[in-house]
Order: structure tokens, then C-alpha cells, then sequence
């Protein structure tokens, strides 16, 4: 397990930890949740050792290794598939020594460990890896210094999860990813043998891969079992009832406030007044969190036009005369909140190119309203504001004939307070370039706002505000995002780019995340297709339902006496009594547990699939 026994740091002066406490039991993958500049990466640097605590300890068991994806991303011409086995260092020593070793005794040796750690599957593990994050089988023979900084972010992501560390930290890594590669992470962490902790701003996965909420608020840790959902309502019900508790005690303290005031003077009550006095001072006053400054995006509302806004027929685009996307018949309202899905190099960007007039068809038409304006936002722009300027006097530079004031209002209007407009971009957060950078796409009111991965960098309240401002919003939004919160919460259409085309998606996005966690699982070999069954009896019918019911009643209690032996895993008190094989036996039934439930829900699937083919025939 990982312990933290009354750790603190500092630095410059300013307290980011203070006594705090935590245990991370073995096996467990928890989120580490706080707002912006409490100090997470530190903590992370602190557990890795490149920080020195001011008091405490920080322990791991004896041998364990720990990860991280590294900040030095591979540019050399090594292949991508060779630099991610190479992350397995023993393996890469034995196989090394294996090419040069002459003693029989030690060939044996190699031999045997290298079958220990079934080093013979490793190029199929780190493949696989690898296209889960997006390369296919060519581009993994490719050298790193092939591709952008960002794909080599993948391919640092990719070698940290092929070593296995025993305890893996990872700090916001679905940033470089786009929605298939962040749904592939998100089921591969669930899955994963060994303790994680991450760090993230994304609900979903904090929601589907964690077992447990590491929070780090008032320079103190607090941990709470169960996903992100669970702890926010934790935290909610906590406020309520502090709020509650600080209300009662401001009327108490009132009542004797009063008491003092009114007999003070007199000598008959003098003795009772300087008691009340003494109660006051003992009087430990109750604090409710304070709310933090609520975030804001204020999204110029435009003029109505005309439907549709935008209109394609027949069109063919893509780059030098080669079409990327074929036989594209789309049509946009000013209404629309469309979601573009689609794995990488499938042409979402090229469609949104096309969308935005960065890009002309090379056949068919596209016709737009001729009062059209378009604002559009990508990562990439994020990384082309100027580090020297403020933002101020970004928009100063846009706006040269609005007042000083309303430029602040303007910046005010997407959380950058008179503080930071006042501060030099290179000096901002990256979620504050990022504001600057939405504020900057939709200066002059458009009426369509084309998004690609605008959550990047946003922590979850700010995510939480976009989503409130792009529901107001009275113009046209395309959305291209790995959060699929967002994507939930905002798009109410889908649009599928695939195979050189681009259709309406007509399932959910449910739908979609298991669509793509089932692809990559291994290909069935094909089978005779077989003739249209019949439509079942009622009787047939009945007990399939029953069936269902039976399985759905089975997960229920599979996952009561998981979240029971999860509850025990995280109390810090089992570890001060505890022997070390009730450990043992409490992590061996947590660990049974998720293996029950993994197997009842594949039962349940089976049960429902039947029932369907049953009653559709």
C-alpha cells in the first residue's frame, strides 16, 4: 500500500500540505482531485522522491517500482513498438545478455526468467497498446521522430503502461488523446494489475476507472471511496450539514452575545454574563468550505439567420486533389449541436477545416448564408497566443476602438479577472490560455462555433460552466472532444466520420463507447450465416426474463459485498490492527469480487441479447 503519514511542504514560503494523512490500499485506482495550484503535481514529485518532505513519510512496500509518463518524449529514430518494449528494462537487459551469454548455467537462467515474465508476448502487449492509443500496425515500425509532440505523448503513455509499474501516476493524461484513445485508457485502467493514481479533470474517467477519491483541499488529504459522483455528493451533504451546524451556532452565539450585552453592567448578573463570556471564547467556530469563485464563460449571443446556415452537396475534400471525405450531402441549422465521432485519420479535422472555410471542396457545392460568421477554436491556437503580450492586450489588438473597460468586461465575461488580464500569457495556467483563446473565437458573435478539444486544460468546474454556456448559446456548435461529458451534456446530434464518409450516427453515445471497446477486442472467426430464427413462445419469453432478473439481482449483491470490502480496504485503522494475512485475505476478495462482477455482467449481456433475439425473432 502507499502510506502518507503526516506529510508537509512547502515552498517559497507558501504551505501546500500540512500534516496530512492518507492510505492507498494495494491494487486500488483512485483520482486525486483538488482545484488548480493545491498542489497535486507536487504531491506526485513528493511520492516519486524528486521533492523532499518537510515532516512526515511517505512509504511503499520493498520493491516496488513506480511510473510515470516521462516529460523527456522520445524524438529519436528509434521505431515506436521498439521504444515502448524498451520501457520493460529487465526484459530488455535479459534479451540483450541472452544475444552474448556463453555459460550454460546462466543461458538457463535467462531462459527461465524470460519465460517468468512472458517476455515472448511482450511485442504482442506492446502492440496492442500501442493501436489502442491510436497507431495502426505501420505507423508502430515508424521512428518517434516521425511524429508531433503530442503523438510522442502517446507513445510515453504507451511504454509507462507496458512496464507495469507496481504504483502508476498519471498526471491528466487524456489531454493528448482524442475520445477513442481516451475510452480505450479508461477501460485499460479498470483492468490494470496494479495501484494507480491519477490525476484528472475528466468526470467519466474518474467515474468509470477509480475505485476511490483522493481529495486534496485546505492543504489536508481526505479519501473517499467510491467514483467521482459518489464523492461530490459526499462533499455536498458534508456542506449541508456544516451549513446547518454553523447556522445553529451563529444563533447560539447571538443568544449569549445578547445576554453579555444586556446585563454586563449589572452586578446581580455580572457572574452569569462573564460566564457567557468564557463560553464564547471556548467556542470553536464552525467553517463551511468556502465556495470557490465561480466560473464563468459568457458566449455572445448572435443574430438569427435563415436555415441552413451551412449546406454541402455531392462534395468531395482533402489535400493536393486527393479526396479525404467522399459523397458528403450535410446540412447545418443555427439550432444544432452536432458531435463529430470517428477514430484519429478517419478526416474530423478535414471536415471541420471544410466547415470553417480553412478549406475548399474539390467537387460539389457548399452554399452558406452570405451574413455567416464562424468562430473556431483548436488546441493548436491555445500554443499561438503571444507569450510576451497580456490579454489585455490581445484584445486591445482586436479590438483597438473599444474602451479599456469593456475589454475587461469582456475577459471578466470568461473568468480572467483584473489579475490576470493583467499578466503576461506565458505566465498563465494553461485553463487560463485556453479562456483567453475561447474568448478570442467568439469576438465577433458567430453563429457557428467549431470546437476541437476545447476541454483540454479546463479543470472539472470550468468544464461544468462551458457546458452551461454552450446550452445558452443561440448559435451552431460541431464539437470534436475526448470528455464525453460534454459531449452528453451538449451535442444532440452525432455524425459518424468513417471509411471516407460522413453520416448521422443514429445510436447513443453509449452505444458508441461500447462499439469501440468492442473493437478492439479479437475478431470472432466468421461464421455461416445462419436462418432467421423464429419468434419465440411466451413461455420461452417469460423465462428469459426471468433470467435477466436473476442476473441483474446477482450484480447487485456481487457489487454490495465488493463496495463492503472496499469500505474495510480504506480505513486507515485496519492497517495500525490488522495481521498480514487479513490484508491478504481482504485484497484476495476485493480482488475475486471484480472478477465476479466482470463475469455476472457478461452473463447478464448473454441473458439480455437472448431475450432481444426472442422477442424481435
Amino acid at each position: 500500500m502507499l502510506r502518507l503519514d503526516d506529510i508537509s511542504y512547502s515552498i517559497e514560503g507558501r504551505v501546500l500540505i500540512d500534516h496530512a494523512s492518507a492510505v492507498i490500499p494495494t491494487g486500488h485506482k483512485v483520482g486525486l482531485v483538488g482545484n488548480n495550484g493545491t498542489g497535486k503535481t507536487t504531491l506526485f514529485k513528493l511520492i516519486r522522491g524528486d521533492l523532499h518532505l518537510d515532516t512526515g513519510d511517505i512509504t511503499l512496500p520493498n520493491g516496488w517500482k513506480i511510473g510515470g509518463v516521462s516529460q523527456e518524449v522520445p524524438g529519436n529514430e528509434v521505431s515506436l513498438i521498439d521504444t515502448v518494449l524498451a520501457a520493460d528494462t529487465e526484459r530488455a537487459a535479459l534479451m540483450a545478455e541472452s544475444q552474448t551469454a556463453t555459460d550454460p548455467a546462466r543461458i538457463a537462467d535467462i531462459q527461465t526468467r524470460l519465460a517468468d515474465i512472458d517476455a515472448w508476448s511482450a511485442e504482442g502487449r506492446a502492440s496492442t497498446i500501442l493501436k489502442g492509443l491510436g497507431f495502426t500496425d505501420e505507423e508502430q515500425q515508424m521512428p518517434c521522430s516521425a511524429f508531433s509532440g503530442g503523438w510522442r505523448m502517446r507513445v510515453a503513455l504507451a511504454a509507462v503502461l507496458f512496464s507495469e509499474p507496481d504504483l502508476l501516476l498519471l498526471d491528466e493524461p487524456t489531454n493528448y488523446l482524442d475520445l477513442e484513445g481516451a475510452l480505450w485508457l479508461e477501460n485499460y485502467l479498470t483492468k490494470y494489475p496494479h495501484t494507480v493514481l491519477i490525476v484528472s479533470h475528466d468526470r467519466e474517467l474518474l467515474n468509470r476507472s477509480v475505485t476511490g477519491i483522493l481529495h486534496l483541499e485546505n492543504q489536508s488529504l481526505t479519501y473517499y471511496t467510491g467514483p467521482y459522483d459518489s464523492f461530490a455528493k459526499q462533499r455536498a451533504e458534508q456542506r449541508a450539514v456544516l451549513m446547518q451546524a454553523a447556522k445553529k451556532q451563529e444563533a447560539r452565539r447571538a443568544h449569549l452575545q445578547s445576554f453579555v450585552d444586556r446585563f454586563k453592567a449589572k452586578a446581580t448578573k455580572a457572574k452569569q454574563a462573564q460566564s457567557r463570556v468564557k463560553m464564547l471564547e471556548k467556542m470553536e467556530t464552525i467553517r463551511v468550505p468556502e465556495d470557490a469563485a465561480r466560473t464563468v464563460f459568457t458566449f455572445p449571443s448572435p443574430e438569427p439567420l435563415s436555415p441552413p446556415i451551412i449546406r454541402v452537396e455531392g462534395g468531395s475534400v482533402g489535400y493536393d486533389g486527393k479526396p479525404i471525405l467522399r459523397h458528403l450531402n450535410l446540412r447545418i441549422d443555427q439550432d444544432d449541436r452536432i458531435a463529430l465521432l470517428g477514430r484519429n485519420g478517419e478526416g474530423k479535422s478535414t471536415l471541420s477545416k471544410l466547415l470553417s472555410d480553412r478549406l475548399d471542396l474539390i467537387e460539389g457545392d457548399k452554399h452558406s448564408s452570405s451574413k455567416l460568421r464562424i468562430g473556431f477554436f483548436a488546441q493548436h491556437q491555445v500554443d499561438e497566443l503571444r507569450v510576451e503580450e497580456t490579454p489585455l492586450q490581445h484584445l486591445q489588438r482586436e479590438l483597438p476602438e473599444l474602451h479599456q473597460s469593456k475589454l475587461r468586461a469582456k475577459l471578466a465575461g470568461f473568468g480572467l479577472m483584473a489579475a490576470q488580464a493583467e499578466t503576461e500569457v506565458g505566465r498563465l495556467s494553461g485553463g487560463q490560455k485556453a479562456r483567453l483563446s475561447l474568448l478570442l473565437a467568439t469576438l465577433d458573435s458567430p453563429h457557428l462555433l467549431i470546437l476541437d478539444e476545447p476541454t483540454n486544460h479546463l479543470d472539472i468546474e470550468s468544464r461544468e460552466a462551458l457546458v452551461e454556456a454552450l446550452t445558452e448559446y443561440s448559435g451552431a456548435v460541431i464539437l470534436v472532444s475526448h470528455d464525453m461529458h460534454l459531449l452528453s451534456m451538449v451535442a444532440d446530434r452525432l455524425w459518424l466520420v468513417k471509411d471516407g464518409r460522413v453520416a448521422p450516427y443514429d445510436d447513443d453515445l453509449a452505444a458508441y463507447r461500447a462499439l469501440l471497446l468492442q473493437s478492439d477486442k479479437p475478431a470472432d472467426k466468421p461464421k455461416a450465416e445462419k436462418p432467421k430464427p423464429q419468434k419465440a413462445d411466451r413461455n420461452t419469453i417469460l423465462a428469459l426474463r426471468a433470467e435477466v432478473r436473476k442476473c441483474e439481482d446477482r450484480i447487485e449483491k456481487i457489487n454490495e459485498i465488493r463496495d463492503r470490502v472496499a469500505s474495510e480496504l480504506a480505513d486507515p485503522a485496519l492497517y495500525e490492527d490488522a495481521s498480514a494475512d487479513k490484508l491478504e485475505k481482504l485484497n484476495r476478495k476485493y480482488a475475486e469480487a471484480v472478477d465476479a462482477t466482470e463475469r455476472a455482467e457478461e452473463l447478464w449481456m448473454e441473458a439480455l441479447d437472448k431475450l432481444e433475439q426472442a422477442e424481435n425473432g
